[in-house]
């Protein structure tokens, strides 16, 4: 649904570009993200981050941003390449800007991100409990790779991590 430099979702416009963020973003990234895995909250205790830590994470990788048009954040993505190897993380679109397909671009704009700096494969973990993140990811084309203990917030169910990992194109 084009319209002007944006696209329209309801009475907001999300800017079709994306853009790396700053550290002047880590309050309203921790912000968008907290909003974001609110769904969690009937399984994790506390908040998924803080500003403090966006200030880490973007000091060893990057937060990738889609604006609003009115300049405030509508999604993000944290990325960061090891070697031959990339991570993204912490995929967050507003909960008013969900299913438009942001969440997939951005996924799209991480990949193509570490595939320019060498990565050969991506690599993922979502928590046991988000029952609709393993289909969503595979149908993405990420597989099921193994598990890892959850060792983040305090939960109030058992659970672990699901590692998931898809070979780049190059």
């Amino acid at each position: 649904m084009p319209s002007g430099p944006g696209h329209d979702v309801g009475q907001m416009t999300v800017m079709p570009s994306v853009r790396r963020g700053r550290r002047g973003d880590a309050v309203e990234l921790a912000q968008l993200i907290n909003r974001a895995y609110q769904i969690e909250a009937s399984f994790l205790d506390g908040e998924r981050t803080n500003p403090d830590e966006v200030a880490r994470l973007a000091d060893a990788g990057h937060f990738v941003v889609l604006e609003r048009g009115d300049g405030s954040l509508g999604a993000a993505v944290y990325v960061r390449a090891e070697g031959r190897r990339g991570f993204f993380g912490m995929l967050s679109v507003a909960p008013d800007l969900q299913n438009l397909g942001l969440g997939r671009r951005l996924v799209a704009v991480a990949e193509a991100l570490c595939a320019a700096m060498g990565c050969t494969e991506m690599a993922l973990e979502v928590i046991n409990l988000r029952e609709e993140l393993p289909p969503w990811y595979r149908r993405l084309g990420y597989r099921e790779v193994g598990i890892a203990p959850y060792v983040h917030r305090p939960p109030k169910k058992p659970c672990h991590f699901i590692l998931m990992e898809k070979q780049l194109v190059s």
